[in-house]
């Protein structure tokens, strides 16, 4: 599986989860942004509407139900009721190439040691594991940028 790791620094996760969100549905495929919490489902939701004032993001969530026809599902639950490609994991959680994606994008807070510790112990997992990584770092602006010594 193909693991890409975006360590956040300069734009808060909802934004930057968005911005990736363009970008994959820009391709044409769909995804799965898998939560920790309920809360955090519903940030990333009500997040999603009012991100930018002239961006549309077409997602929903259990709540809204039809899981089929979204384009971006966002659950708590590891499942792919849409048919993504791609999972976008934003609280720290671990897959495994059985659960169906092609794909997937690891969003970590760089501001937070926890989390910066925690995600180089699945950088590990994924690497003994045998998935192919890639890891971006926010710059500034807000850009992802690979720095050359990973």
């Amino acid at each position: 599986m193909q693991i890409s790791f975006y360590h956040l620094g300069s734009m808060p996760l909802i934004k930057s989860c968005a911005k990736l969100l363009e970008k994959v549905l820009s391709t044409g495929k769909r995804a799965v942004v898998l939560c920790g919490t309920s809360d955090r489902v519903a940030d990333l939701n009500a997040g999603l509407w009012t991100y930018a004032t002239q961006s549309f993001l077409p997602h929903g969530t259990v709540r809204e139900g039809n899981a089929a026809r979204q384009p971006v599902w966002i659950t708590t639950e590891v499942e792919n009721p849409n048919g993504a490609e791609i999972v976008i994991i934003v609280d720290g959680q671990t897959i495994t190439p059985e659960d169906s994606f092609h794909r997937c994008l690891d969003i970590f807070d760089g501001m937070d040691q926890t989390a910066v510790e925690d995600a180089r112990r699945r950088w590990q997992l994924y690497r003994e594991r045998g998935d192919t990584l890639a890891y971006w770092k926010q710059n500034s602006s807000g850009l992802w940028e690979q720095p050359q010594n990973t």
